[in-house]
């Protein structure tokens, strides 16, 4: 069944009218999804009772998904200088979970400083902790709020709003939902998808409800894609060519400071680029404390960052045949799994094989003879990134999607991933492009040479002999059996494995040489700032067109 609309169709406007006038059409999903909405709506509050009924938010949680209770609405914030800048009033971000949360607070925090209050929605538990533990001074001074996201039923996104009230919706990459789409175009607030991504296996699930996401996709105000192929499977999904914007990705802002109030949109990326800069020397200062601390000064380091389960066994496998290599023998290996409830599993990991471990936690000392290094600690990522000499960029050797590469490139070391990294594609082709991070069959991947640090030398690809002809047997260690692949993909896997070993090998090898590759990183990473500005300007202008229209 089709979607259904009523008021002024807006096929006929101008791209102008698209993205400003509360008047046009509102699309409303088809009846099986309502009624689909209906039906789950009682199964989703048992597993929301089963997840959490242990937690002690958990009287809150149901509260805030079923619309009975929330906090607060956000305070005008009474720092700024004019009446103007301090009632623009309050823009809802939804972020699904961790990831999401990350890439979109420096837009947040640069939402807030032009004068915007911020309700903030999660949807998973770590979402909701990271989304209170980065924004906690905004919540406590009352410039943001922050929940669980509404269930998608009518009733309740109507108590959510009518408390809310929004002047604006913003929803991080790829989280729509039908009927929250529907009753914000009810109500005239403008909707906007922020660092929009569709991956093709994405598009291919929307596919399968062409409805909805037809429904999903014209009640969009804006959507800003990270780039032309997100952009063309959007306009696919029946977005028209005058909502969508491509902008880039803010994958490239990371860990941006604290604006000034009433800093302006344009100062936004110069002010991220100083603190990338200012970031860089402090974790280079605080590498080299802790490098003496920690014993492990001159020593060749490489981080396995972000891991999921299945990928540090495949680094214990790397590490032990680095090992092996002479040259290499003193190599440092750190680990630094992604999630904290899964620490004690990884230690057990390594303890079963014959590798000496020192764990972070527990403060050991790291002697010459321990080749692994647990960093089961919260907080530090950022240092063991700039630490290290070469980092493996966890969630892209098993499906997950893989995680940021920026944050590595940002302080001058040298990515490798593996092949699952559609979740920040276009983000590793970019620094493929410059030499700073290695995949498997990535077309991109143009290698720094040895002639741009020298006048003379082979280039990276020439790897040494020695690490070329290793016995491939040996690194083949299987990955977890929950997640083990069989027949041409595992044959897939055990190739990129053999090729990431090599690229390992041999800048561990040449550490000179990953130390270029790392600056070019860094140097695309402060080019890449002014996406911020960008989709912060897009973001004002579609709220200001808006709030003109509904005043006329």
């Amino acid at each position: 069944m089709p979607s259904s609309h009523t008021s002024s169709d807006c096929s006929a406007k101008s791209s102008s009218d698209l993205v400003s006038s509360p008047s046009c059409a509102v699309y409303t999903p088809p009846l099986y999804y309502q009624l689909i909405i209906g039906l789950l709506k009682p199964l989703y509050r048992l597993q929301v009772w089963r997840r959490s009924h242990q937690r002690d938010n958990y009287q809150q949680e149901v509260e805030q998904r079923f619309g009975k209770r929330y906090p607060a609405r956000p305070l005008v914030d009474a720092t700024l200088t004019t009446e103007s800048q301090a009632n623009k009033g309050v823009i809802w971000c939804h972020a699904v979970s961790l990831g999401e949360t990350n890439t979109v607070a420096p837009l947040l925090e640069a939402l807030l400083a032009e004068g915007y209050q911020i309700w903030l929605t999660n949807t998973t538990q770590t979402g909701f902790a990271r989304g209170a533990s980065r924004f906690a001074d905004e919540i406590t001074q009352g410039r943001m709020s922050h929940s669980y996201v509404p269930v998608d039923s009518p009733v309740v996104i109507e108590t959510f709003l009518a408390h809310v009230q929004p002047i604006a919706a913003l929803f991080v990459e790829t989280e729509l939902w039908a009927n929250i789409l529907t009753k914000l175009s009810e109500h005239h607030v403008p909707s906007i998808l922020v660092n929009g991504r569709l991956s093709a296996s994405s598009f291919k699930s929307y596919q399968k409800i062409a409805a909805v996401s037809t429904s999903m996709m014209k009640n969009l105000t804006l959507i800003i894609a990270q780039d032309n192929e997100s952009a063309k499977r959007f306009r696919q999904l029946g977005a028209y060519s005058a909502q969508i914007r491509v902008a880039g990705s803010l994958k490239w802002v990371i860990n941006a400071p604290k604006l000034a109030a009433g800093a302006s949109v344009t100062e936004a990326a110069d002010i991220q680029g100083e603190h990338t800069t200012v970031q860089t020397l402090h974790l280079a200062h605080r590498q080299v404390d802790l490098a003496e601390k920690l014993g492990i000064v001159g020593r060749p380091i490489w981080v396995a960052a972000s891991t999921h389960s299945g990928e540090e066994a495949v680094a214990l496998s790397l590490h032990q045949q680095l090992l092996s290599n002479p040259a290499l023998a003193n190599t440092l290996l750190i680990i630094v799994p992604r999630h904290p409830e899964r620490f004690d599993e990884v230690a057990t990991l390594i303890q079963n094989t014959t590798l000496k471990m020192a764990r972070r936690s527990r403060e050991e000392a790291i002697s010459i003879d321990t080749p692994v290094y647990l960093a089961d600690s919260m907080g530090e990522l950022m240092t063991w990134y700039a630490l290290a000499d070469v980092a493996l960029v966890g969630g892209s050797l098993v499906d997950i999607g893989g995680h940021n590469p920026v944050e590595p490139a940002s302080v001058a070391t040298p990515v490798i991933m593996g092949r699952y990294t559609q979740s920040c594609q276009s983000v590793v082709d970019k620094l493929s492009e410059v030499g700073a991070l290695y995949q498997p069959q990535n077309p991109c991947y143009r290698p720094v040479t040895v002639e741009e640090v020298a006048t003379n030398g082979p280039t990276v690809t020439a790897i040494d002999e020695q690490v070329a002809t290793h016995n491939k047997a040996n690194i083949n260690q299987e990955l977890s059996t929950n997640q083990a692949p069989s027949g041409k993909q595992s044959a897939a896997n055990d190739d990129d494995k053999t090729r990431i070993y090599q690229q390992l090998a041999f800048w561990l090898s040449h550490l000179e040489l990953a130390k270029q590759a790392g600056h070019a990183g860094e140097q695309m990473t402060k080019q890449q700032q002014a996406v911020l500005t960008r989709q912060l300007t897009m973001i004002t202008s579609v709220i200001e067109q808006h709030s003109h229209a509904e005043t006329l």
